[in-house]
């Protein structure tokens, strides 16, 4: 293979790229987190969902095998995502928005009721209103520097 051949075979991935697969690398180690006793505190109380769930992710947050699922979806689409900037700026803008939509559901549950089915307590409701400002933001910033580029004729 020729360089010139070689060198068209490789793509330069966009600051919104990256952050999206290190975003999507870092919920699926939280996910895999949860699964792992001593990471885990409590983890013989794990429970599949509920407020029961009395397992605490560094001895912090809240999780679930559910919770645990969710984190390693949302690790997944952020890969798939991330392979096209269009898909990165989406999963930083929607993500951002489905942690502030958490943020919200978990300001207004009971946290000791079933509605606390995910679950979450004041530790994860701090983390979800700084995720979902933190994946906003960084969507907003890579999508403008994108637009700042200038274009090939």
């Amino acid at each position: 293979m020729t360089r010139s051949a070689e060198s068209t075979r490789t793509t330069t991935r966009s600051p919104g790229q990256v952050i999206a697969a290190v975003v999507g690398v870092v919920f699926l180690l939280v996910g895999l987190g949860g699964f792992i006793p001593g990471l885990t505190t409590d983890y013989d109380q794990l429970t599949f969902a509920g407020h029961n769930s009395m397992a605490m992710l560094l001895g912090l947050f809240m999780v679930s095998v559910l919770h645990n699922i969710v984190h390693l979806l949302f690790g997944v689409a952020g890969l798939a995502l991330a392979r096209t900037p269009h898909g990165a700026h989406r999963y930083l803008i929607g993500g951002g928005a489905i942690y502030l939509v958490l943020w919200v559901y978990g300001l207004i549950i009971d946290h000791d009721s079933a509605a606390n089915f995910v679950p979450v307590n004041t530790a994860d409701n701090w983390l979800h209103l700084g995720l979902g400002v933190g994946m906003i933001a960084l969507g907003v910033a890579t999508a403008a520097r994108n637009r700042t580029t200038p274009r090939r004729a």
